[in-house]
């Protein structure tokens, strides 16, 4: 990367990817099935998969079938399981890709076995997204022993949270196991918070997620992650508003006394999110500044009349500068966002830059 001429970019420090999930996995006493949905989660799912190998994961979950070919194209031949359920019409796609799907209903089951291909059940305890019910397994008795699943799981809907719902969903995933003609050699239910405010894992291998890409579930964990994910652009334009003047479109911003802006190569378009506007803190120099007026698709102006700082210069949007950090967590709180949603969205056009490369060879 020629940083030079990179107006905007996203930093990924695979080193603490890695320790991340050292850490997980040692928490978790169990192996893991890492989450590389979404591109990772934004930062790049070919080279964050290279660099969780010498984890010896499990496998790798992801949430489309694309997402499955492009690691089986990168040479990744652990197994890859697909957690959205997927219709009749892309079974022959996962085939030939050697995708795993999660079914939950009798119809896709009945086509998929034909291919006596392995798969997981996916048992719905409580979050009403996917799965067949916990209360209605016994109407698959009669379908399973035709080609048995070589997985069954249940997901938690708030294992983050100080209270009972994960026992309970746990209880009605044992009744629902209880119920099976057969029990799986492979059980799974522990997602990255529950493994973080748990420890010691009771099933066949956890599932972690955005705590391997530095973001921790909060509400007192036992473990806590490092940072992963840095976001930094560099000031493309500096100029001196007067007293009065607005910055921005709609002029949300008016400049009480002359102030000194400069105006950052990255917006909305790049994943620096439009909520942040007139609220957003931005790093210069380890120093914080506030964004000024609406972030526009391709550009973010900041308030630096108290930092010296001039065209070239880097700033920190996600990460650390000099003694002060913005956290993921941070900056989408300020957003009134989940930190997913904030991480997921720096994709597309913004390029990245991989620290620590040597952990993905």
């Amino acid at each position: 990367m020629h940083s030079l001429i990179t107006r905007a970019w996203v930093e990924i420090d695979l080193g603490a990817l890695l320790r991340n999930g050292a850490k997980m996995a040692a928490h978790a006493g169990v192996p893991l099935l890492p989450m590389v949905k979404a591109d990772a989660y934004g930062l790049g799912a070919v080279r964050v998969a290279r660099a969780l190998e010498q984890l010896d994961p499990w496998g790798f979950g992801i949430a489309t079938i694309a997402e499955g070919e492009e690691l089986r194209a990168a040479g990744i031949t652990r197994p890859i399981v697909i957690f959205t359920p997927i219709l009749p019409a892309d079974f022959d796609a996962a085939l030939r890709a050697d995708i795993m799907p999660t079914l939950g209903d009798r119809a896709s089951i009945e086509h998929w076995i034909v291919s006596k291909r392995p798969w997981q059940l996916a048992i719905d305890t409580g979050m009403n997204r996917a799965g067949v019910s916990w209360t209605d397994v016994d109407s698959l008795r009669d379908v399973l022993p035709l080609c048995p699943p070589a997985g069954v799981y249940t997901h938690f809907h708030s294992a983050e949270l100080n209270d009972a719902s994960r026992d309970e969903q746990e209880r009605r995933f044992d009744a629902a196991l209880a119920k099976l003609p057969v029990r799986p050699a492979l059980v799974h239910a522990d997602n990255g918070a529950a493994v973080e405010h748990r420890g010691h894992s009771r099933w066949s291998i956890a599932r972690p997620g955005v705590f391997l890409y530095g973001v921790s579930s909060g509400h007192s964990p036992q473990i806590v992650p490092e940072p992963v994910a840095s976001l930094r652009a560099r000031i493309v334009d500096l100029h001196t508003v007067p007293s009065g003047d607005s910055v921005s479109y709609d002029a949300t911003y008016t400049a009480s006394g002359e102030r000194r802006i400069a105006t950052l190569g990255i917006g909305y378009a790049d994943g620096y999110r439009r909520a942040l506007s007139n609220r957003g803190i931005v790093l210069v120099h380890g120093r914080r500044v506030p964004v000024a007026g609406l972030v526009t698709m391709d550009m973010t102006m900041i308030d630096v009349t108290d930092v010296p700082c001039g065209i070239g210069d880097v700033a920190t949007l996600i990460g650390a500068d000099g003694n002060d950090r913005l956290t993921v967590a941070e900056v989408a709180g300020v957003a009134e966002m989940s930190p997913y949603e904030l991480l997921t969205g720096l994709r597309g056009r913004l390029p990245r830059r991989y620290l620590d490369d040597e952990a993905a060879a």
